[in-house]
């Protein structure tokens, strides 16, 4: 999450002494009503299609994400014009129906779509606010994969909330970055945007040669795998291969110093350094190579194709994300950044929260891993950082008990102190009532059974609960639960 610096009725056959095409009145009533309605031939006749809902149920979130399908793949096409900031896109949506859909909803925000098309036929949109109407010309039926393609344009909205902090499309000095945490993502693709529907990707990037015919940098999540020079622009295909959230997705188009390597020789690393960050950010390529070592030995294995980071130079934003597979960092990171936004790869990115109220997981675990290596690496050990965050003397620790860190109060919230602070002084209990070994088979296990997925609080609790032989519902009820600055226990 954000981590400040210091989202057809068809006639039947004749039957013999009946007429050719007749069928009983309450069956062909049936059929007109399904037709009407789109209901799904050869399903269940009784279900008759229905729209999908318009957001999933989150509390925090109640209209990001929708019902009614699950996304599989994003192959997102898109011309970009850095002087002029216009985005023309084209998304081709493949998903799985979890229900007889007779019309869907995606998230998008602030860009025009002049044609959408659900299995090769022109489909139907409205635009409602963020909500994408699609309507098929026919219904789809539950279980079938269906292809969406949606052609868009625009200027790319930049989204500011009540303290002045910036998501969606960014313009940066020399280009622009895209940013989805927490609703972001839908002011440069539609989608379904919440945590639990994850995807793979494909996010192609056509960008025009500046006024000196000099090439942009793109850089996006996972793997570049082909790159063509156009003459006065160039593409650039970026592929992520293992489920991805749509908040975590990720576009940076500047100028970079590209670093490349290999971690234990069979993990690839890139790093893009915007050059007015370069002698800051000097050291971050051996950084990300050593962290995610260390990280792995305690974590269980990297969980992605490909490593990295992006240091841009975006003065104001004040936060860094950790955009699957290439944290991003509005300026050079200090190591202890650095090491939270890597360690999201396993807490957050690779097992994302199932709500948003989860997403205290992520960001406990991300800073409780700062903790582990100021405790290896620096002069206070983990017990001593949380009597720090516990007496208010640590610099982080201010506001940490403003509400219960799995209970924000809103969505704006959840990039609030209680999430990070108090969430990592949780797992720090844990870890003292269960010992080191146990613990650390907690993180591991917890890596390796949701790999690529998504889990919620109460699966975490069952883990440590299981592992360790013990009851901790008192532990959790007073440092994850309760209102009040828990006494020590």
């Amino acid at each position: 999450m954000k981590c400040r610096a210091a989202r057809g009725y068809r006639p039947r056959p004749a039957v013999a002494g009946r007429p050719y095409g007749w069928v009983p009145a309450a069956v062909l009533l049936l059929a007109m009503l399904s037709s009407c309605t789109g209901s799904a031939p050869g399903g269940n006749a009784t279900a008759i299609a229905k729209p999908g809902t318009a957001g999933v149920g989150d509390r925090l979130f109640p209209e990001l994400g929708n019902g009614g399908y699950d996304v599989a793949h994003y192959g997102l096409t898109l011309d970009y014009a850095p002087e002029t900031n216009r985005l023309k896109g084209t998304a081709v949506i493949t998903a799985r129906a979890t229900q007889n859909l007779s019309r869907f909803n995606l998230d998008l925000s602030g860009l025009r779509v002049r044609a959408a098309a659900v299995q090769g036929a022109k489909a139907q949109v409205a635009h409602r606010g963020d909500e994408l109407l699609v309507t098929p010309a026919t219904a789809v039926r539950n279980g079938e994969l269906f292809k969406t393609v949606v052609t868009y344009d625009g200027t790319p909205r930049t989204l500011e909330s009540d303290d002045g902090g910036m998501e969606g499309w960014i313009e940066t000095d020399d280009g622009s970055t895209a940013l989805g945490q927490p609703t972001g993502s839908m002011t440069w693709f539609p989608g379904n945007h919440h945590p639990s529907d994850k995807a793979t990707y494909d996010i192609t990037v056509t960008v025009p040669k500046d006024e000196d015919g000099d090439p942009y940098d793109v850089v996006s999540n996972g793997e570049l795998i082909a790159e063509e020079d156009k003459g006065e622009a160039v593409t650039r295909h970026w592929r992520t291969e293992e489920p991805m959230a749509s908040y975590l997705a990720h576009v940076s188009v500047g100028y970079f110093e590209v670093h490349k390597g290999w971690i234990d020789d069979d993990l690839p690393f890139y790093v893009a350094i915007d050059p007015d960050e370069s002698e800051g950010a000097a050291e971050v390529p051996d950084l990300v190579s050593e962290i995610v070592g260390w990280a792995s030995e305690r974590f269980g294995p990297y969980p992605f194709s490909s490593a990295g980071a992006i240091v841009d130079h975006l003065p104001g934003l004040d936060y860094a994300l950790e955009t699957q597979t290439k944290p991003y960092f509005d300026k050079a990171p200090d190591e202890a950044l650095l090491v939270h936004e890597l360690a999201h790869q396993w807490f957050g990115n690779s097992v994302t929260p199932r709500k948003w109220k989860d997403m205290w997981l992520s960001e406990g675990l991300a800073t409780y891993a700062e903790w582990l290596w100021e405790e290896e690496r620096g002069d206070r050990n983990a017990d001593e950082i949380f009597e720090d965050f516990y007496d208010g003397t640590d610099a982080e620790s201010e506001g940490i008990w403003a509400f219960p860190p799995a209970d924000p109060p809103s969505g704006r919230r959840v990039s609030d102190p209680p999430v990070y602070g108090r969430g990592a002084m949780v797992v720090h209990k844990v870890r003292e009532a269960v010992g080191d070994e146990t613990f650390f088979d907690i993180l591991r296990t917890w890596s390796r059974q949701h790999r690529h997925g998504s889990a919620d609080t109460q699966q975490f609790i069952a883990l440590c609960e299981g592992k360790s032989g013990k009851d901790l519902s008192e532990l959790f009820d007073t440092w994850l639960f309760d209102e009040k600055r828990p006494s020590r226990m």
